[in-house]
């Protein structure tokens, strides 16, 4: 299988309680899939009726995030330090460092019915420079256990993030609803965010928690149309202390929205990751995110399309990213400076 975004021979493939905040042409195209490369019941992909279970949320990142047990019965006081002015337009983004970015990136599985993800080390090796362009402090984790991943998670997360602008994760596999692998098993992406919510990581309550997933989220396919040319507010003032939800400032980027297959070029990396690449590089500190991965969506839904002759049900198909989020303030990674003696 194998998708194309020009004329070059490429190759691609798819793949309740609150905290209260106070001042102190080439046909190799994939997909990123577990049902591509297993038993199938549709085009290119298997059911994950026997992997996935519905759940009262729902599958999404606000469903799995809602389904962690939290309910007011539960409920007991959390207090972080203030960052930002209670009706600041943007978010602080002038501490002293930019913050951690994580990457896991998968290659290769122990999974029998998992192929190897072609590409891959291009997109990890794009983001990480874009993302040290914008200042952020790099680590890339390799073809990692999900062992592993957890336990550089709660490392993370248990670290003092109190001079950090913000938090990133990325993470590069194969998926399926609701779910991602690693080296040796699928998991839920919610044991992910949960351990970075404010009540968790109070010195990252109330910055931007960004996490960015290529992945299938399922075997579903895209065919497209053609196009052709024709004819609220808050009440209440501000005080010493205001409480937030402990999901807010969360965004969550997919590479595909539910149900559906993600496209990888095995020379060139995935579609969603060379756009956001190319968006950070162009524009990470001129555009606020939400902007920029409104290009990011233009970019993959406009410029890319599969290209696998061979396999005419994969041929001619269309992807679009899908953006979940609960940011509260608009996020610009401005030119960092120096802060000054005392500052924070």
């Amino acid at each position: 299988m194998a998708a194309n975004n020009n004329s070059n021979n490429e190759v691609e493939s798819t793949d309740q309680v609150g905290i209260r905040v106070e001042v102190a042409t080439n046909t190799d195209d994939i997909t990123d899939a577990f049902g591509s490369v297993g038993n199938s019941s549709s085009s290119g992909g298997a059911s994950t009726s026997a992997i996935y279970k519905q759940n009262s949320y729902g599958s999404g990142a606000i469903g799995q995030l809602a389904s962690n047990g939290y309910s007011s019965s539960s409920y007991h006081k959390n207090v972080a330090k203030m960052v930002t002015d209670r009706h600041a337009a943007e978010y602080n983004m002038r501490h002293k460092n930019r913050g951690m970015a994580i990457i896991f990136n998968h290659e290769h599985f122990e999974v029998p019915t998992l192929k190897s993800r072609a590409g891959t080390n291009v997109d990890c090796e794009n983001l990480s420079r874009v993302l040290k362009q914008l200042d952020f402090d790099v680590s890339v984790y390799k073809d990692c256990r999900y062992p592993e991943i957890l336990s550089t998670i709660k490392y993370v997360s248990s670290q003092n993030h109190e001079h950090n602008d913000c938090i990133l994760v990325a993470i590069l596999s194969h998926g399926e609803m609701g779910y991602i692998y690693a080296k040796d098993t699928q998991y839920k992406l919610d044991n992910i965010w949960s351990h970075f919510t404010a009540n968790h990581c109070p010195t990252l309550a109330g910055k931007p928690k960004l996490f960015f997933i290529q992945a299938c989220q399922g075997d579903r396919l895209d065919t497209g149309v053609t196009m052709q040319r024709g004819r609220t507010e808050t009440d209440g003032d501000s005080s010493m202390s205001y409480k937030i939800p402990i999901h807010a400032d969360f965004l969550i980027a997919y590479s595909t929205i539910p149900g559906f297959y993600s496209w990888r070029n095995t020379t060139r990396g995935s579609w969603f990751m060379q756009s956001l690449c190319a968006e950070l590089a162009a524009n990470g500190k001129r555009l606020d995110i939400l902007t920029l991965l409104t290009f990011v969506c233009q970019r993959v839904a406009v410029d890319f399309e599969s290209c696998t002759p061979d396999t005419p049900d994969m041929h001619q198909q269309k992807q679009i990213p899908c953006i979940t989020t609960m940011l509260t303030r608009i996020l610009l990674f401005s030119d960092k400076e120096k802060a000054p003696a005392g500052r924070n």
